[in-house]
């Protein structure tokens, strides 16, 4: 375990330490200490992380705010009612089987305290599929004065209190979402935000007994190449983790949903699976520590298929993380498309999000395929200033 001391310090002591006393020739080691703290939790955090981050399973994300719910609905006609959002979530969780493939599900506030259409607890219904429930707990994204139009995310004001209510309502697990714009700069300014924005939230969510989702966006917009976002990829992560443990997170309790490292979605030259899983195990090399037991990636617009696939080059051999998915998009597209609000579309709905979560569990151990595919599953979901 890390903290700030050691990565402020060298590991040898300051000149002075060594001629504080003249009794002995031989100089006396300095001791370092170390301090992580995640309270009463720790034990159940580790083993809540270790259970998300199981072989064949990634995270579904479906903790959409009510007003982007309200967007994927209108694309199928719908009005965005509470019946209909929380006849989709019905949908969504409960898929028989899902929980083969999803060993987690992040859920909008109104999902965790919202009952499916026959009456039972959302929350219930994952847990019956051996389904961990999380949370969205940031505020959403705003703008950051003082920097180049960038964002920074909001809600760490009564954090601790909402992560004490969530977890007695059954969540284990939280996420906040900041992003990093490359067109934008980014600032040193925006970074450090989004940095210790998220270092906070993870240590105030540990102490509540939610494993954090550490979830720095580097969005896909723009026409930069590989390299560049590579480039930033770094800088962000080397802030992101110098925070957290000057925060005292404890990284065997916690997750990480970063982006690919992919080319910005307009530059001309587009890059292979192999290429995005060269660069982005390359960076995770560099920066993550092994005892984080879980890599879940978000997809940021890829397409369903182009989502996969990077997936599984990252996964052709062994990695010290659990290397997976927390996917919205790229696993609900297909379905929700099929299901199109009519009642009698559910099973075959259900059954796309079956293929797309089975297809990602592939991924998820470097046996994916590509085989039975549709058109729809390889359209490209990117959107130039996405939010939601």
């Amino acid at each position: 375990m890390a903290s700030a001391a050691l990565l402020k310090s060298s590991f040898l002591p300051k000149r002075s330490e060594w001629h504080t006393t003249q009794k002995s020739s031989t100089p006396q080691p300095t001791v370092v200490a170390f301090s992580v703290r995640a309270g009463a939790y720790s034990d159940e955090l580790v083993k809540t992380a270790k259970s998300i981050a199981s072989p064949g399973r990634g995270i579904l994300a479906m903790d959409e705010s009510n007003a982007t719910c309200g967007k994927r609905l209108a694309s199928i006609g719908l009005e965005n009612t509470e019946a209909n959002r929380q006849a989709y979530r019905t949908l969504l969780v409960s898929a028989p089987g899902l929980g083969q493939y999803i060993s987690g599900a992040i859920l909008f506030e109104e999902t965790l305290y919202q009952s499916t259409t026959d009456g039972k607890k959302m929350v219930d219904v994952l847990i019956q599929q051996n389904i961990m429930p999380g949370i969205k707990v940031d505020k959403g994204l705003v703008p950051l004065a003082g920097s180049n139009d960038e964002s920074w995310c909001q809600g760490l004001d009564g954090l601790a209190s909402r992560c004490a209510a969530y977890y007695q309502q059954g969540a284990r697990f939280a996420k906040w979402r900041t992003v990093v714009s490359i067109p934008n700069g980014p600032s040193a300014l925006a970074v450090k935000e989004a940095a210790w924005g998220l270092a906070r939230y993870a240590a105030i969510a540990q102490d509540n007994g939610l494993v954090p989702i550490v979830e720095p966006e580097i969005l896909l917009d723009g026409d930069h190449g590989i390299e560049r976002t590579f480039e930033v990829a770094q800088k962000v992560w080397a802030e992101v983790f110098f925070y957290l443990a000057e925060n005292n997170v404890m990284f065997e309790g916690i997750l990480l949903k970063p982006s690919m490292v992919t080319p910005g979605a307009e530059c001309p030259e587009k890059a292979t699976p192999k290429q995005v899983a060269e660069y982005t195990l390359k960076l995770l090399h560099r920066r993550i520590p092994p005892a984080v037991p879980g890599i879940m990636f978000l997809s940021g617009g890829q397409s369903e298929v182009e989502a996969t696939f990077n997936l599984n080059a990252m996964n052709q051999g062994p990695n010290p993380w659990h290397v997976s998915f927390s996917y919205a998009r790229a696993l609900q597209n297909t379905c929700l498309k099929t299901w199109g609000g009519r009642p009698e579309n559910v099973k075959a709905a259900q059954d796309a999000l079956l293929f797309r979560a089975k297809a990602n569990s592939l991924a998820q151990l470097g046996k994916y395929t590509g085989e039975g595919e549709s058109a729809e599953a390889t359209k490209g979901m990117f959107v130039k200033g996405y939010t939601y």
